[in-house]
């Protein structure tokens, strides 16, 4: 991915420290870890190997809903080397959840609601041993009526997917702003339409893997592969009906989450019910087929949009109907349905806004959480429709998303405060580098393989105060009698570099290199408390936590060398090398001479600090009005794709995407980001959809689920736009959910572009394709007949 920089003339509240020291902000930077990744030397979960451990399996239900009238767990407890088998009657009572609604259980008591969900589970000496005796569990079910689409569940007098709620609906979002009737009966245009999203599953490389362990304390220890290690703890403890300090989580090296590994699996769960009853370790490794039925995939939604725009193209109205699906649990999903009803509101200036939203219950595997968390769906009907409406009004769809754009220091129809924007300048970049203008321009020819060019927009937030009142990091340091910097926080790295920005941060700010600088990995026991990866906000928070953990060493190690150094602590300065001298001066103290200076003046205390940082950010209030994020980052994408008219397969030749990511802190970094999360989106444009057929996911394996490989992907183009955000950690903002929120509307739109055809429904098959441009014919020879 090339690296085009355009830098806004916003500057940054949270500057470099000086601006003449040498510094890695802005350069290429391998991941803190990368050696150990290389060297097959990261502990992932899954390589843990403790005295005495089980291997824990999952017996899973092949019904999509089902009474479990028996189950006979004689032969499997018979079986040499099998050391516990649970069962529903096994586990707490307390349901849990991933979401406000706790209502599974660790293993199902009494009725399972998908297939796939768990029923038994077994501790054994080996894995092998463990799966054999799964074979060995009979159980008998009862199979009950499924209710496997939206329609069905939310059809009037249908039966609940869980038994004493009224309906099938797990929640609804309503908000109305402005005067929506009365600015569409303004309009020049008023277009509406309906799209469908599908489910997508996250492929992080690593599946779901837990070790437990009863520990000599007689606390549960977890190590296990998470975005988030204390709402991992929290979710373990309430399930398990333990107290919060008698359980303990480890992060562990985690080989990608993509949202999959916030707080929705059972794996963990599992894991720790049968360590307690065996009071043996217990590993429990989710296999590829086990991951693709336990993980929570994208929320499918059906978007009906309604939005009414002047001849000019400024929307003046926008109307939404949102069905989405969140399977047999809610989940994370209300959340996902959230931020499709309200998010992309925000990046136009469009006061008249109504939406209704509705989540239903249905007997298929959960969805909930996955990166971009809701935004790709809308963001999907939005651009779509927007190039829509500007055929019809002959426009630009560049220029509409230009003249509607909202801009710095504006506030959002939602409440949302804009502090930078490259919005346009990211449309304007997109555009230019696949050469838009006369691309759009060019005749299309009768041959077989046409080709067109389409574009999209987006933003997303940086850290979201909607779970709760809080969406603040700390960070802890500690200055070593050598001069070494130890650092704690409780955010996950999870492969986007977390630890590797933060420990950047911390090196920038003494000025010594980042081998000087160690950032301990996530434990609850250690670490401070943390909301953990998820909303594009440990950028935001732990960086700017770990500048202010950094200023406050400052000034403690100011005050000690003035002592010293006969001087006050405002004449203080930090060098090169990690050293304090007097602004000016030629003598200087370095790091270790200080921290053991300190030690000895202090009563044996080392110098450590603790500093939070909190946005000043609000909750929504009753009507969803409040703004929620400290800042925003904006894209955009500009595709050129190709159409085989005879086979309908779409080529993507070309792409570029521009991201308002603020500031680049490591290019290397924001590179991985951008491109993963277009190849991410491309997938699910063109290929991905976990298929489910009476109740069962068809095509759970890598064998069947198709995609995007490198031979589908085109050399990935792209560079950013530092706005310079000035609530940022040095005007940076988040960069990896954005890129993953356009691909698939730019390419349904260079389909257009290319063949005339507009593909509403997810993905863009060459099936569809052909069926399109089929009926596109027959309308043609019906008119003409």
């Amino acid at each position: 991915m090339s690296n085009t920089v355009e830098t806004g003339a916003a500057e940054s509240a949270v500057q470099d420290a000086s601006p003449t020291h040498s510094t890695t902000l802005g350069t290429e930077l391998p991941q803190v870890n990368h050696r150990a990744k290389v060297l097959g030397r990261a502990m992932y979960a899954g390589d843990l190997k403790l005295p005495g451990m089980l291997h824990g399996a999952i017996l899973r239900s092949p019904y999509a809903h089902a009474r479990i009238v028996s189950i006979d767990t004689s032969a499997a407890r018979a079986l040499p080397g099998v050391r516990a088998v649970l069962t529903g009657d096994d586990a707490p009572a307390t349901p849990w959840g991933g979401g406000p609604i706790k209502e599974r259980h660790i293993l199902a008591k009494g009725i399972v609601r998908f297939a796939g969900e768990e029923v038994a589970a077994v501790a054994a000496v080996t894995e092998d041993i463990a799966r054999d005796a799964l074979d060995l569990i009979r159980v008998e079910y009862e199979e009950l009526p499924s209710l496997l689409t939206t329609d069905e569940a939310l059809a009037p007098g249908a039966p609940t997917v869980h038994p004493g709620r009224h309906d099938n609906s797990g929640h609804e979002i309503k908000f109305n702003r402005g005067d929506v009737d009365a600015a569409f009966a303004s309009a020049d245009l008023v277009h509406e339409a309906t799209y469908n999203t599908s489910r997508q599953y996250p492929g992080y490389l690593e599946p779901m893997v837990s070790v437990a362990s009863l520990e000599s304390d007689d606390r549960l220890h977890v190590w296990t592969s998470t975005q988030t290690v204390f709402l991992a703890r929290s979710r373990i403890a309430k399930a398990l009906e333990l107290p919060i300090s008698s359980v303990r989580v480890i992060q562990q090296t985690t080989g990608g989450g993509f949202g999959g590994k916030i707080v929705e699996d059972d794996n963990q769960l599992v894991a720790g019910l049968l360590a307690l009853r065996t009071r043996r370790p217990v590993r429990l490794l989710n296999n590829r087929l086990e991951d693709f039925l336990s993980c929570c995939t994208s929320v499918p939604e059906r978007i009906t949009l309604k939005l009414g725009m002047t001849r000019d193209g400024i929307i003046v109205a926008k109307d939404v109907r949102i069905v989405a699906d969140c399977g047999a649990y809610s989940g994370l999903a209300g959340e996902v349905m959230h931020v499709s009803a309200m998010r992309s509101d925000n990046m136009f200036r469009n006061p008249n806004v109504r939406c209704h939203a509705v989540l239903a219950y249905t007997h298929t595997p959960p969805h909930g959480a996955f990166r971009g968390f809701g935004g790709s769906q809308m963001l999907f009907a939005l651009n779509s429709h927007i190039d829509a409406m500007a055929r019809e009004l002959n426009l630009d769809p560049a220029q509409i998303h230009e003249r509607n754009a909202i801009g710095a220091g504006e506030t959002s129809v939602h409440g949302w405060k804009i502090h930078s924007t490259g919005f346009k300048q990211c449309v304007a970049n997109a555009t230019q580098a696949i050469d838009w203008a006369s691309k759009r321009a060019a005749p299309r020819g009768p041959g077989v393989r046409r080709r067109g060019v389409g574009m999209a927009a987006a933003m997303h937030v940086c850290g979201n105060r909607t779970m709760g009142n809080w969406d603040g990091s700390t960070v802890v340091l500690r200055v070593n009698e050598d001069g070494g910097i130890t650092a704690y926080n409780g955010e996950c790295d999870m492969g986007q570099g977390a630890m590797t920005m933060i420990t950047q941060i911390i090196a920038n700010e003494f000025k010594v290199p980042m081998s000087q600088v160690r950032l301990l990995p996530p434990d609850t026991d250690s670490a401070p408390y943390a909301l953990g990866s998820f909303a594009s906000r440990v950028t935001m928070s732990a960086g700017n936590a770990a500048i202010c953990a950094s200023r406050a060493a400052h000034a403690k190690l100011f005050a000690l060398a003035a002592e010293l150094l006969e001087a006050a602590p405002g004449d203080m300065e930090m060098i090169d090398g990690g050293a304090v001298r007097v602004r000016g001066g030629e003598k200087s103290l370095s790091l270790a001479d200080l921290a053991k200076q300190y030690v000895w003046r202090h009563g044996g205390e080392m110098l450590q600090v603790s500093e939070t940082w909190d946005p000043q950010t609000e909750e929504p209030d009753k009507d969803l009005y409040g703004n929620c994020a400290p800042t925003h980052s904006f894209s955009a994408q500009a595709v050129e794709v190709e159409v085989d008219t005879e086979t309908g397969q779409v080529t993507l030749l070309d792409s570029f995407l521009s991201d308002d990511l603020g500031r680049a802190l490591n290019l290397n970094a924001v590179h991985g980001q951008a491109n993963g999360g277009c190849v991410q989106a491309i997938g699910w444009a063109l290929y991905e959809d976990l298929q489910v057929e009476d109740g069962r996911i068809v095509n759970g394996n890598f064998a069947d689920y198709t995609m995007a490989t490198a031979e589908s992907v085109p050399m990935l183009r792209g560079g950013f736009v530092e706005s310079m955000d000035p609530v940022g950690p040095y005007g940076a903002k988040a960069s990896s959910e954005t890129p993953i929120l356009m691909a698939a509307p730019a390419i349904a739109n260079a389909v257009y572009d290319a063949v005339g055809v507009r593909i509403r429904d997810l993905p863009i098959t060459p099936e569809k394709v052909l069926a399109a441009l089929r009926a596109r014919k027959e309308q043609g020879d019906a008119a003409n007949a």
